[in-house]
């Protein structure tokens, strides 16, 4: 079988009613590599990128409310940008190039339950906010 555990999506058919930026980038930490005083970031192991957290806020109406925010790990050389904030807008629009979920059991709380880790390769802005179109290829999230 060719399944390997994660599935190529689109950003699209993962949020339809768009996704928003809610928090920093930041380094995913490689908890057995990295000590208390001396962490160590993750490295992705098909790539050998770092790998980067974002906060995602997916507004779908019929989203559970401990699915609201989700956590999506980015593989990039360096940290990547989220896109520019929109004026009026409490949260940036972004979109995921190069998405994967991965199922996966989650048995924490005592009743086990299907959840999903998302993988991204690049993050940018959106060409219609919360579309969940793709837009042209022209940023491919990493910082200059």
């Amino acid at each position: 079988m060719a399944i390997n555990g994660k599935f190529k999506v689109n950003h699209g058919d993962v949020f339809p009613h768009g996704a928003y930026v809610v928090g920093d980038v930041e380094p995913v930490r490689d908890f057995e590599r990295s000590t208390r005083e001396r962490p160590v970031q993750a490295t992705d192991k098909d790539s050998g990128l770092l790998v980067w957290s974002v906060s995602v806020l997916d507004p779908d109406p019929d989203a559970r409310k401990d699915a609201k925010t989700v956590t999506v790990k980015i593989s990039a050389p360096h940290q990547p940008v989220p896109p520019e904030a929109i004026p009026g807008m409490p949260f940036r629009p972004v979109e995921f190039d190069g998405l994967t979920v991965t199922p996966y059991l989650n048995e924490n709380g005592g009743r086990a339950r299907v959840a999903y880790s998302f993988r991204a390769a690049a993050m940018r802005a959106p060409q219609q906010a919360g579309a969940g179109k793709p837009a042209p290829r022209a940023n491919s999230g990493e910082a200059a």
